[in-house]
């Protein structure tokens, strides 16, 4: 695998840990006073992860 596919690799799939660790812990997260809704993180998690895993397949090729 080529190293530009392994740092994209790895960068979203700390944004999904970190999307997924939000929504295990509970973090609120405040943008200019407004509470974002958690429902964001569980896409976010299934966007980033979902991004991680087909790259990962796609350069295993």
């Amino acid at each position: 695998m080529k190293p530009v596919s392994t740092i994209v690799v790895v960068v979203f799939a700390l944004v999904a840990l970190v999307h997924l660790m939000r929504i295990i812990q509970s973090w609120e997260v405040l943008v200019n006073g407004v509470s974002i809704p958690m429902w964001t993180s569980v896409v976010g998690a299934v966007i980033a992860g979902g991004l991680a895993i087909l790259i990962w397949r796609e350069a295993q090729r």
